[in-house]
């Protein structure tokens, strides 16, 4: 019988596990790589669900799981509800697969940061007002959660970059008028991302400041990828 901490992470894995097999039946089509909105929404909670499991073996970062294990199983369940194909032919290059592979990794990098900023937030109001019921007892004092967003937000910045990188390298044409927009904001969120590290690093920014600009940088990134997805494939139907 499993017990505590642990034993709760281990079923968290077993459920990460039982997703990857959905996705699997889902992504590989006959026709090549389906990154459809809702399996790539699928896809981004399933890299969001397996990183706080894993990370949470050496970090106090389980609580994030009572917001992102739910949503990881909603997304299986739209994806089957509201089949919606766009097919990555295996004849695309390997250098696109690394460049989408990177774009990915980041997004669920941040947006894990983007949630445990609105985490943060909470812990940080229940503190303010001397009520550290509920859940915020078992978080880990405010500092230890503070810089446990940076780190989130420094490899995720790390990992965006690279995907602007190999974009600029691989793409034909990142600036074509169907991927402009996804690039604007994308190199917009970057700054926004880049801005929140050096006020960090230069002037200590922490608190309600580092949140703002967390869930600003996150709302831009997820117009950035999901919204045009959203746009171009549920409303114009592309």
């Amino acid at each position: 019988m499993l017990h505590g901490k642990n034993g709760l992470l281990i079923l968290g894995l077993i459920a990460v596990m039982m997703h990857a097999i959905v996705l699997y039946n889902t992504l590989f089509v006959s026709g090549g790589l389906d990154l459809g909105f809702f399996n790539a929404g699928s896809l981004i909670l399933w890299l969001i669900a397996l990183t706080v499991i894993l990370a949470a073996f050496a970090n106090p970062v389980e609580n994030l799981a009572i917001f992102l294990m739910p949503l990881a199983g909603i997304s299986i369940l739209m994806g089957m509800m509201f089949p919606v194909e766009h097919t990555l032919m295996p004849a695309h290059a390997m250098e696109l697969k690394i460049h989408i592979l990177m774009s990915l990794m980041a997004y669920a990098l941040l947006t894990i940061a983007a949630v445990h900023a609105v985490v943060l937030s909470i812990q940080d109001r229940h503190l303010r007002n001397r009520k550290p019921g509920g859940f915020i007892r078992a978080l880990p004092p405010l500092q230890t959660m503070e810089n446990l967003l940076f780190q989130m937000i420094g490899l995720g910045f790390f990992l965006h970059s690279l995907s602007l990188i190999t974009g600029m390298i691989y793409l034909d044409d990142m600036f074509a008028q169907n991927v402009a927009h996804k690039t604007i904001l994308s190199v917009v969120a970057w700054f926004v991302f880049a801005t929140l590290l050096w006020g960090r690093w230069r002037f200590g920014w922490r608190g309600s400041t580092a949140i703002r600009w967390t869930l600003v940088g996150f709302f831009v990134l997820l117009l950035a990828y999901m919204g045009s997805k959203w746009v171009t494939e549920i409303i114009l139907g592309r």
